[in-house]
């Protein structure tokens, strides 16, 4: 141990869309990166206890993995709300109402990629664009919690032994100020940022959150005036969107 405090929180990490500039989806040209801030103390009390109630009261056991893409799909261990409507409005009106109480604070940043290539040449990575975004917000409202001065653990799903080498080196190029191409100066070592690669089959509750409020909040960009049942519940939790470019 180097003696520098643990913060009082988390930082959990998703996204939302592909970041490769190469191909574009027509139905989803947008890169969305999502940071979910919670104290640990509500983290503990809160969020992860009525999580596991949840899953315990609908499956008998709490190695389900809420994944956004499979319940929307009614797909793998999801499967059964699709002939079981009671049980299926159920577990979406219970898992609505935790997310709603959920003492969460939400900072978003969306890369509009066919813009993008359109204003610059020489695009940067859309996830290097989002990923900076959010860690300026992040830090701005942390640093206003007290929290400077204190190692702060962001958790990121792991996707391989290369991807994951490339965003810790640009994660701690951010926290070392040699970010050379962004215009507003910000002094990331008030804090120790720590990033944690989660591996996908981990059964951490506070990515699954994160999983879930990932692609409603790109849907609330890209069709503003579609229903939205979870940005409905979010929008009074997005503490900073930034829109780019």
């Amino acid at each position: 141990m180097d003696g520098i405090p643990y913060s009082d929180y988390l930082i959990f990490v998703d996204e939302s869309g592909d970041h490769g500039l190469v191909t574009l989806d027509k139905e989803f040209p947008v890169f969305a990166l999502v940071f979910c801030i919670i104290s640990k103390y509500d983290y503990l009390n809160y969020l992860v206890p009525n999580v596991q109630q949840l899953k315990l009261d609908i499956w008998g056991h709490d190695q389900v993995i809420l994944h956004e893409r499979d319940i929307r799909k009614e797909s793998g261990i999801f499967a059964m709300l699709r002939t079981n409507r009671t049980l299926r409005e159920e577990f979406l009106e219970r898992l609505s109402q935790i997310i709603a109480d959920a003492p969460i604070q939400v900072i978003t940043s969306i890369i509009d990629k066919p813009k993008l290539l359109n204003k610059y040449a020489n695009s940067i990575n859309p996830y290097e664009l989002a990923l900076r975004f959010c860690m300026e917000r992040v830090l701005t409202y942390l640093s206003s919690q007290g929290e400077d001065g204190k190692r702060l653990h962001v958790l990121l799903e792991a996707r391989g032994k290369i991807e994951d080498a490339q965003l810790e080196l640009e994660f701690r190029r951010i926290c070392a100020n040699q970010c050379d191409w962004y215009y507003k100066a910000m002094d990331f070592q008030k804090m120790k940022f720590e990033p944690v690669f989660v591996p996908k089959a981990s059964n951490s509750t506070g990515l699954q959150i994160a999983d879930l409020v990932a692609r409603p909040l790109a849907l609330q960009y890209l069709r503003p005036t579609q229903s939205n049942r979870t940005y409905e519940i979010l929008k009074s939790k997005e503490l900073s969107r930034k829109i780019f470019p």
